[in-house]
């Protein structure tokens, strides 16, 4: 009786350090990756339309199909500036898992907005209380400048997905192929002059944007990682401060987006 009592505890100890063994097992399997990210950005927008409303003013008016460009900053003597004065870009995440095929990320774009200098615009709307429809000439000699020069600031919280790529023999480089969708606040610097009235400039939540992103991540020695991506995002701002009122706008962006990163 006791040997038999022996051999049941014997096994229920053996039982039990096995599922130990594999519970252990099971956790590495399931650790997931953090990583992080910097880089540098490059952005064509689209023709949008921007919506003044100045009511103590008796103005609201729209200048109609405005172009606008970047200022990349990197490629202009980037190691004798800051690093954050050009468009610069970070990511900060986690992929889920052993397979680590999924994960969740956020995403910051710091982009320059500019309105291009010198181009002719159509204005309509209602100007000191009275009709417009005319054309301008916008540049600062007329009284007309509009940046958001210290960022237009896309701000995303991504879902993120990976597809396998290829893996050279010595394990030592790894290509992966990443998409990415998500949602999130702009936080625009505004500064602007119509019709010779500037505003004070500043920070401020100015509305939100959604984007997509297409990634091809080079990874090296399984820690450091270059990574080419192609973006699109819409933003619509509302409620940037002007003098004494409000503007609005929404526009789209293509970008190219090239970062150095680290995964652990």
């Amino acid at each position: 009786m006791q040997k038999r009592i022996m051999m049941l505890v014997a096994g229920i100890l053996l039982l039990a350090h096995t599922s130990v063994i594999a519970q252990t097992k099971d956790k590495k399997k399931q650790k997931g990756t953090f990583y992080f990210s910097w880089g540098y950005n490059a952005e064509a927008y689209t023709r949008s339309t921007v919506t003044v409303s100045q009511p103590s003013l008796g103005n609201y008016y729209k200048l109609n199909n405005v172009k606008a460009h970047n200022r990349p900053g990197w490629n202009d003597a980037l190691f004798t500036k800051a690093l954050t004065i050009p468009q610069y870009n970070y990511r900060i995440g986690y992929m889920f898992n052993n397979k680590k095929d999924l994960g969740v990320e956020i995403n910051f774009d710091h982009t320059k907005y500019i309105i291009t200098d010198g181009q002719t615009i159509h204005v309509t709307g209602r100007r000191n209380n009275a009709p417009i429809d005319s054309n301008i000439v916008f540049n600062e000699a007329n009284g007309f400048f509009y940046f958001l020069n210290n960022g237009a600031n896309f701000l995303l919280f991504n879902l993120v997905k990976r597809w396998q790529g290829v893996e050279n023999k010595a394990k030592t480089i790894k290509i992966d192929y990443f998409g990415k969708i998500g949602v999130g606040p702009v936080i625009p610097h505004v500064e602007n002059s119509f019709f010779g009235q500037k505003n004070d400039p500043l920070f401020q939540l100015g509305g939100w944007n959604m984007g997509a992103e297409a990634v091809v991540r080079s990874t090296f020695y399984k820690h450091v990682y270059l990574e080419f991506s192609g973006k699109l995002d819409y933003a619509r701002y509302s409620n940037l401060k002007i003098y004494k009122g409000h503007a609005k706008q929404a526009f789209g962006t293509a970008e190219a987006i090239l970062s150095l990163g680290f995964a652990f």
